[in-house]
């Protein structure tokens, strides 16, 4: 038997924040779909996705030190599972965007690189992801803005995990 509208209704009013839109948790994962979906639409162009640009870009960005990057570094500092971070490697190296080869240090692990066609992906697919990012969110998801400061601080903070 379905619940009656008054106790849903009560329950709204009383047991919540009143409405979906009045809760942090709710408008943040709107926002983020809406935001993955443009970029899946602007880097189409570039045959990647939101997802493959991401980890393409933090391989590049953490390879810049010179240090090996890893499968599991990766996931690590994304905070993506590591199995979603094996498939898209999967298909990033498919496309000759990256390289995998044995880790000397440790025989369990791959290291991972960025080819050249990696890093001309990059240069086409970064203007396009950025021009998604200041077109929703504007001045306040811009380096020192106020989202990106208010996120990052979110972001900071330990988890309860």
């Amino acid at each position: 038997m379905a619940t009656d509208p008054q106790t849903l209704a009560d329950l709204f009013a009383n047991e919540t924040l009143g409405a979906p839109e009045n809760a942090v948790g709710f408008v943040l994962w709107r926002v983020v779909h809406r935001y993955v979906r443009a970029v899946d639409r602007a880097l189409a162009t570039a045959d990647l996705t939101h997802l493959q640009f991401t980890v393409l870009a933090m391989t590049a960005w953490m390879a810049r030190s010179g240090e090996p990057v890893t499968q599991v570094t990766l996931a690590r500092f994304g905070d993506i599972h590591p199995m979603q971070v094996s498939q898209v490697l999967k298909a990033l190296e498919a496309k000759g965007l990256i390289a995998r080869r044995r880790s000397i240090a440790d025989t369990r692990a791959k290291c991972i690189e960025v080819t050249e066609t990696g890093v001309s992906a990059l240069r086409q697919a970064m203007p396009l992801a950025i021009s998604v990012q200041e077109r929703l969110f504007g001045k306040a998801g811009a380096p020192g803005g106020s989202l990106l400061i208010a996120l990052a601080q979110a972001d900071a903070r330990p988890s309860d995990e």
